[in-house]
């Protein structure tokens, strides 16, 4: 029994051991796990370590109680809801920005709408900003009054409202989306350009003899689809006070395609001063071509120009397109056209002159009611002026040159009749002068001109006022001739004279307007005084020669062969010393008029040539066999002949055209008289 005991407590033992064993072990596992893990958590807890000072300096500021943190706890609330909108916003504004930097020229509509969001959503930032700024600045003022926090940390939450309150004022828009909206305008800016420039192109030019002959005014040069886009376009900049930019742009792009139209036509001459040249005679090319192209511009270019401006800009009012308009004409080029005009007034006094202002004045009433319309409005008021300014000196310069054509008339009959007894260049002048003041081209023009002058001066004006100067103008070159051929000392080539004048004015009246005025019997009256003066000539000059061959004495002469040889050498020496002399006298007479020339030639040659002729078939022999017959049978028929049809031609470049001749040396006669004297008087 007791050792059945002791065996019991012997195992019971042995257990316990095993079980305190196992105990061991299993402590020695969680010691050495333990181990394990303190050794991964050391280098935490030294990296809390050093963050504790921070948490510590963070928690430091709060040393309120209990009740104070709990009542700042419903000021954060509020704060946090517009501060949550607010981020929500900056969200979708970020984006916004993949799309709005893209190019817009595949989907505008596309594009416009988003640029509408990013517009929303900064007004919104805009507003709420400053909401939360509000909520902010309680929270601040809050802590600061119960002193939940230190100054330290209250002095840099003011520096940072301050800075949110100034980002705000200044420009806070352009600040809150990272300069995202003003990237999008400029985009936008260039869109509308580029729009604009790929569809505007110079307009075909026509030849330069057909300007202003057509009929048709230019449509709208951009398609519907296009001016729709930048409608659009004009929106959104307009939106965001981008329109000053929008028009600017649109002015270079338009201005610089209507002046590429117009450098096909060669405009150099518009820039031409009043120092480079002498008279109107110098630029009197350039006025006609002037007028052309100053209608090509109105009724083509800048109708079109007027036109798009208005089917672009017409939502905003005509006072903007008209503006915009008026910008596009005077950088373009309608400015140089009215100086132009200017500078031709301000030239030197000159007769042509008169016809030149008519031509302008002609051209700008043409355009009056164009003019009118496109810059009627007070965006054009300067363009208005120059125009007004224009037609002002147009018409007091051809009024005063008209009225003092007369006066230059009687000037000139103190100069020196030509010394080739000629037609005067006066006379020659005026008598064309006039028949195109009196035509259909420029009477009715003048006539206009006068009667607006007169009005300026509340003066009546008849048409019979100008009918009753131009003939006391011709009046004047009538007087002009009688005192003339007075001058002369030699009365053969004062008749000479007389007959060259009153042919050329019959011949150059007849069928003509100024001739009807003068009436038929005026005409006639100059046809009977060159009659009346040719024979007088004739018979005082060359009608003298035949009375030098008379054979008195010779028929009935009995006195023997060697005195009939002597008295015809006598003879033939006279005849041959008054025909040399009358010759060499009258080489140098010049008449114009081949039919007058030839008539007269041949009434000379009829009236000396016949008598010569039978003369020396005659008595010829008698002379022909001596040695010294070349003396006295000095001609031959034949030579005598040639030698007067060659009187009277007129010399190389003695007389130029009626266009184009310069103004320029000391007085002549005629028409270059009439110019110079009216350059300087007037």
């Amino acid at each position: 029994m007791a050792a059945s005991g002791d065996g019991a407590a012997c195992v019971d033992g042995v257990e316990k051991l095993v079980s305190a064993r196992k105990s061991l072990i299993l402590s020695l596992e969680k010691s050495k796990a333990l181990s394990s893990k303190l050794e991964k958590t050391g280098p935490r807890l030294a990296e809390i370590s050093q963050r504790l000072p921070s948490l510590e300096a963070a928690v430091r500021p709060i040393r309120a109680n209990k009740d104070a943190l709990v009542a700042v706890g419903g000021h954060i609330n509020r704060a946090v809801g517009p501060a949550a909108a607010v981020l929500k916003v900056f969200d979708a504004v970020h984006g916004l920005e993949k799309m709005l930097l893209s190019d817009p020229r595949n989907d505008l509509p596309g594009y416009s709408s988003v640029l509408k969001r990013l517009e929303e959503a900064l007004r919104f930032l805009g507003d709420n900003c400053g909401l939360a700024i509000q909520w902010l600045e309680d929270i601040v003022e809050y802590l600061e009054d119960n002193t939940v926090a230190d100054k330290g940390y209250i002095s840099s939450l003011n520096k940072l409202l301050q800075s949110l309150r100034e980002l705000q004022s200044d420009g806070g828009r352009a600040h809150l989306d990272g300069g995202l909206l003003d990237a999008a305008l400029d985009i936008l800016e260039s869109e509308f350009r580029r729009l604009l420039t790929e569809h505007s192109s110079p307009l075909p030019m026509s030849a330069p003899s057909s300007l202003g002959e057509q009929a048709c005014i230019a449509p709208s040069p951009l398609p519907v689809a296009v001016i729709q886009k930048l409608q659009a376009i004009i929106g959104r900049l307009i939106a965001n006070k981008r329109f000053d930019r929008c028009i600017s742009i649109y002015v270079e792009v338009r201005s610089s395609n209507v002046r590429a139209s117009l450098q096909a036509l060669d405009l150099d001459y518009l820039e031409i001063s009043i120092s480079e040249f002498n008279d109107v005679q110098s630029i009197e090319g350039y006025i006609t071509r002037w007028g052309k192209h100053l209608e090509f511009a109105v009724k083509h270019l800048f109708e079109a120009e007027y036109k798009l401006c208005n089917d672009v800009f017409e939502r905003l009012g005509m006072d903007v397109w008209m503006d915009c308009f008026a910008k596009i004409a005077a950088q373009a080029g309608i400015l140089a056209f009215l100086q132009f005009g200017k500078t031709v007034t301000e030239s030197k006094k000159d007769p042509i002159k008169l016809l030149k202002l008519l031509d302008i004045f002609a051209s700008l009433n043409k355009l009056r009611l164009d003019f009118n319309r496109l810059f009627g409005g007070a965006a054009c008021a300067e363009i208005q002026n120059l125009t007004r300014d224009l037609i002002k000196r147009v018409i007091n310069g051809a009024s005063e040159i008209f009225w003092e054509l007369l006066a230059q008339v009687e000037i000139q009959r103190q100069s020196p009749p030509p010394a080739d007894g000629s037609v005067p260049r006066l006379v020659s002048f005026v008598t064309d002068y006039c028949n195109r003041l009196l035509g259909d081209n420029y009477k009715p023009i003048l006539t206009q001109v006068l009667v607006i002058h007169r009005s300026w001066n509340h003066e009546k004006f008849q048409e019979r006022l100008l009918i009753t100067e131009i003939l006391n103008i011709m009046k004047a070159v009538e007087q002009n001739l009688e005192t003339w051929v007075k001058a002369y000392d030699d009365s053969n080539l004062a008749n000479f004279f007389m007959i060259n004048s009153h042919w050329h004015l019959y011949k150059h009246l007849k069928g003509t307007k100024l001739g009807e005025l003068l009436g038929e019997s005026s005409l006639k009256e100059h046809e009977q005084y060159k009659e009346y003066y040719t024979t007088v000539f004739l018979r005082e000059s060359w009608g003298h020669l035949p009375g030098h061959l008379s054979r008195e004495g010779l028929i009935l002469f009995s006195g023997g062969r060697a005195t009939a040889r002597d008295l015809v050498k006598k003879r033939l020496k006279n005849f041959n010393d008054a025909f040399d002399a009358m010759y060499s006298k009258q080489l140098n007479w010049v008449m114009m008029e081949k039919d007058l020339r030839e008539k007269t030639s041949q009434a000379i040659v009829q009236m000396v040539v016949p008598v010569y002729r039978s003369f020396m078939q005659h008595y010829g022999p008698l002379v022909e066999k001596d040695q010294s017959s070349s003396k006295y049978a000095k001609y031959t028929v034949q030579n005598l002949e040639k030698m007067l049809d060659s009187l009277y031609q007129p010399k190389p470049t003695r007389y130029g055209s009626f266009k184009g001749r310069q103004l320029s040396g000391k007085f002549n006669n005629g028409l270059q008289d009439l110019r110079r004297t009216t350059s300087a008087v007037m």
